[in-house]
């Protein structure tokens, strides 16, 4: 059964990003279908995660972090990231865990676990 997180991590602050709106696409012959619309917990997480589901397609998928509003949110003033947009594989049933590094001037990610 294939299962996605996420966990965002504001690393100008040293915190979770809390409040931060993200958007989970299907990519389907490069157009992009909307799956769900999601904000982190204050640890920075998805309740429940963003799916845990035996009938999940295999395939391409895209999550879109709204950086630049939460980085508003939190007294940020530089306007440089707007819209944080990660894309990956589902290849296999097991977990895939996409971790958001951000700040202000930049973010990273990684597949966790």
């Amino acid at each position: 059964m294939a299962s996605l997180s996420t966990h965002a991590l504001d690393t100008a602050l040293g915190t979770p990003a809390r409040g931060l709106g993200l958007t989970l696409f299907k990519i389907n012959a490069g157009e992009r279908v909307e799956l769900g619309r999601f904000t982190t917990n204050d640890d920075g997480r998805v309740d429940g995660g963003l799916f845990n589901d035996p009938e999940t397609a295999l395939g391409e998928y895209e999550i879109v972090f709204e950086a630049g509003a939460y980085l508003a949110s939190t007294g940020g003033t530089d306007r440089y990231l707007t819209q944080v947009p990660i894309r990956f594989s589902v290849y296999d049933q097991s977990h895939y865990h996409v971790p958001l590094l951000v700040s202000s001037y930049g973010y990273s990610t990684y597949r966790g676990s």
